[in-house]
């Protein structure tokens, strides 16, 4: 395994550099402060992939905020999603509350949508969504993110978070493997 990892990551194409990431989650954070100024949000991390981008992100508001995480996954280290597995849902209190949503990517949007739902079933006033990374697919999504950092073609990604088969979410830049 850990020799395919070094050839993925040996081949793979730098799409947005680590300056270029970071500029854009200072952008994002700048949306969110103006947005969700007097809400008092409940953070929400999507986990796993989620970590990196909320971690960035949080240190960058300067809004009043309670942190919390949730977990529900269609990829299990796998590079093509399945049925979705709710491995971690917040502790926190959900009733009442304005949610923020934190993710690494908005893909094909369907975890996304079915964390959205969960929220709202459990009786959120509001959600709104924040992803550093939005897919363009040749179709609709069923969920549109409210904060986005960038944008990039459909590629299998790695770097900030995202994974290549649970490896590589340390890497500093947006990778796409070659096809």
């Amino acid at each position: 395994m850990l020799e395919e990892i070094k050839h993925v990551q040996a081949t793979a194409d730098l799409l947005y550099s680590e300056q270029e990431v970071e500029a854009a989650l200072d952008k994002m954070a700048q949306e969110i402060n103006t947005e969700l100024a007097d809400c008092n949000p409940l953070f929400l991390c999507v986990m796993n992939g989620g970590m990196v981008t909320a971690g960035k992100l949080m240190t960058r508001l300067q809004i009043p905020l309670t942190l919390d995480a949730i977990n529900a996954s269609r990829y299990q280290n796998q590079t093509s999603g399945g049925h979705i597995e709710w491995i971690l849902k917040p502790g926190t209190p959900l009733r009442n509350r304005t949610i923020l949503l934190v993710d690494d990517i908005l893909d094909e949007g369907i975890t996304l949508q079915a964390i959205c739902q969960y929220c709202l079933e459990q009786g959120a006033e509001s959600v709104f969504t924040a992803v550093l990374i939005d897919k363009i697919l040749d179709h609709e999504k069923p969920v549109k993110a409210d904060f986005i950092g960038l944008k990039v073609e459909d590629r299998y990604l790695f770097g900030y978070g995202m994974d290549y088969k649970g490896y590589l979410r340390n890497a500093a830049g947006i990778y796409a493997c070659k096809e």
